[in-house]
């Protein structure tokens, strides 16, 4: 038998076996980890350049805190696989993002040792935060930790965190994980010793000795003094606004280094004055694996891959992805009207709006990860005569939904929302599944919610939206790839809150919103085999209605069906609202709506996600022959 790869890695099951081991042995078990997460991610694709980024980081903290008991908390939990590997999930790590298989993110029900769920950014420090004074109220001592990065700290959600943590002083950690060198300056061997210095007791200790004597100066002098200490302090280390939040700065240290790491995070680990610290450590995301190094995005996110070349294996599309077709539709309006101007919270290639920056670098907008001001700052360019196009997943677009609600739809304020990731979203499971934005946006007076259908559709729906100035517009599309039917050349407008028949029935009539309409097609087709002649129609609008062709499906057939990749709450419930209003459900047809369960799914892939969902062509006849009282076997004569 050859020897093991990871001899150390192997003795490692639990954070516990971790911190028997001797300092001088974890640089070797960081190699192994790092090999063993390229690995994993190279048969199971997922995100790999953020966790590349903290695995020495993660050896670091598991070693000088006794986690589970101290809490860890991952800000968006994809940097995450190491600190599953080490956390007695190794024997699973192959099964990241599959079917029954472990998170891409950190989750609670999955183990102990993640305290927090954390797929979406920047709610770690909030978290940290509500844990350790939870902590102080019961009494205890553990520790809190929570390890964000300088992307997430651009969200407004952590500062408003921070204000408060330093307000409340009770004692939490706060790992600033800088792979940017956005904030940092150089880091070396003096910042190493300064960081190691100043996180000291020692220091600390002195620190607090000078403040008691400072104390009895006059109040001038007293400021004076306050001000030098820290000023001297941030000029050094750059942590100035840190320290006028509240917190204890103590860096910029090498995250790649243990050597300053460990005596560091010891250090904060056994403070005794308490309070908020922050750490601040530079990594280099996709460090030790050259490929990822090499790479624009540090291969934030891959399919499978060869781990000695980097390449990835990527099945020929059969169609264009619904996010390049919303790239490129934009792309040929914004050729036709210079009004129009593009916006994306930090998310420009997972949008398409890197091909429009590219374009219209002036008439892009990147706000970083920053929902809430995206949303208000479209709308303050809508009322100077703009066009703005705000790309947001339909789950980022969740933490928009005040200012969406005061700040647009309340002025009527003609922004037009570009909703990628509706519906389900297979491998990211339910933190980025797209479920509710129907219902959320379709509540709202003055605003118009469109699904697209099929990539020819979204091309339509672009060019909808950007013709649309009454108020405020929003078209969801899924991810993936389109159907691949003929697209259009250019994209015509659509008449608002207008559906469209695509074939013509008599008994059954399946009304589809979104994606689900190819398998209505299919549901037809089995029903018009078994003698059920179907009506099939797009309703293209959730908001405003298509009233005349919802009534004239209720009148002229026994069953109606809607359908819809939504929550409950959404099209359909906007559907049976209409009918009961008018008296149409009070004798005759009967209506049955099709939504997503009241539950949140498990990350598998989409076409088991929507199964389960019972939403495939397969649960559709099945809706319609129970409303019939037609058995599964039956065929109809004469219907």
């Amino acid at each position: 038998m050859s020897p093991s790869k990871t001899p150390l890695l192997d003795q490692v099951k639990v954070p516990a076996d971790l911190r028997r081991l001797q300092p001088s042995q974890l640089r070797q078990l960081a190699d192994e980890l790092r090999a063993e997460t390229i690995d994993a991610v190279s048969v199971t694709g997922g995100h790999l350049g953020a966790g590349l980024g903290v695995v020495e980081l993660t050896v670091a903290l598991h070693y000088c805190f006794d986690t589970p008991a101290d809490r860890l908390i991952w800000d968006v939990g994809h940097q995450a696989y190491p600190h599953k590997i080490l956390t007695g999930r190794r024997d699973r790590i192959r099964t990241l993002r599959m079917g029954g298989g472990l998170s891409g993110f950190t989750k609670r029900s999955e183990s102990e040792y993640d305290p927090f769920g954390t797929a979406h950014s920047s709610t770690s420090i909030s978290a940290g935060l509500g844990m350790a004074v939870a902590r102080d109220l019961a009494g205890k001592t553990n520790n809190v930790v929570a390890v964000i990065g300088d992307g997430a700290l651009s969200a407004g959600m952590a500062y408003e965190a921070m204000n408060n943590a330093g307000a409340a002083q009770s004692r939490l950690v706060v790992i600033l994980n800088d792979n940017d060198m956005s904030i940092a300056p150089p880091v070396g061997a003096l910042s190493g010793y300064l960081s190691r210095l100043i996180s000291s007791k020692s220091y600390r200790g002195f620190r607090d000795f000078s403040k008691q004597v400072a104390e009895h100066l006059p109040r001038p002098l007293l400021n004076a003094a306050r001000r030098a200490e820290e000023y001297a302090r941030g000029m050094v280390t750059g942590g100035t606004l840190f320290e006028e939040l509240g917190f204890y700065y103590v860096g910029p240290i090498d995250g790649h280094n243990l050597d300053h790491l460990l005596p560091v995070l010891e250090n904060v680990r056994d403070d005794p004055q308490g309070g908020p610290v922050l750490v601040h450590v530079v990594t280099q995301k996709g460090k030790g694996y050259a490929p990822a190094e090499a790479s624009a995005d540090k291969l934030h996110a891959v399919g499978k891959f060869d781990v000695i070349t980097g390449a990835q294996a990527k099945p020929k599309a059969n169609a264009p992805s619904y996010t390049r077709v919303f790239a490129d539709s934009l792309i040929k309006e914004a050729a036709k009207d210079e009004k129009i101007v593009a916006i994306t919270a930090a998310m420009p290639s997972g949008t398409g709006l890197d091909l429009f920056q590219k374009q219209f670098p002036k008439r892009s907008f990147d706000v970083a990860i920053a929902e809430q001001h995206a949303v208000t700052f479209a709308a303050g360019m809508a009322t100077e005569g703009f066009k703005p196009f705000c790309a947001i997943y339909s789950t980022f677009l969740q933490r928009g939904y005040d200012q969406l609600v005061h700040d647009v739809a309340l002025q009527n304020l003609p922004v037009r929302f570009a909703i990628d990731r509706a519906g389900l979203v297979g491998a990211d499971g339910a933190t980025h599944a797209g479920a509710f934005d129907i219902a959320y946006l379709a509540c709202l007076p003055n605003m118009v919610v469109m699904a697209a259908a099929d990539e020819a559709e979204l091309v339509h729906m672009v060019a909808t939206c950007a013709t649309y100035d009454a108020g405020p517009i929003a078209v969801r599309y899924p991810r993936g790839e389109g159907v691949g039917i003929d697209m259009p050349e250019q994209g015509v407008p659509l008449e608002i809150g207008k559906g469209r028949v695509i074939q013509q029935g008599a008994k059954v009539a399946i009304l589809s919103l979104g994606t689900r309409l190819q398998e209505a097609l299919k549901a037809a087709e089995d029903l018009g085999a078994r003698g059920l002649s179907t009506t099939v129609a797009d309703a293209r609008f959730a908001k405003p209605l298509d009233m005349a062709l919802i009534e004239r499906l209720v009148r002229e057939h026994e069953v109606l069906i809607t359908v819809e990749e939504g929550s409950i709450g959404g099209f359909g419930s906007h559907v049976l609202h209409h009918l009961a209003s008018s008296g149409l459900l009070d004798g005759g047809c009967k209506v049955r709506p099709m939504v997503l369960p009241d539950t949140y799914q498990d990350h598998d892939t989409p076409q088991k996600q929507y199964d389960e969902a019972g939403l495939n062509a397969r649960h559709i006849v099945d809706t319609a022959l129970k409303a019939l009282g037609v058995a599964q076997g039956a065929k109809v004569v004469g219907a």
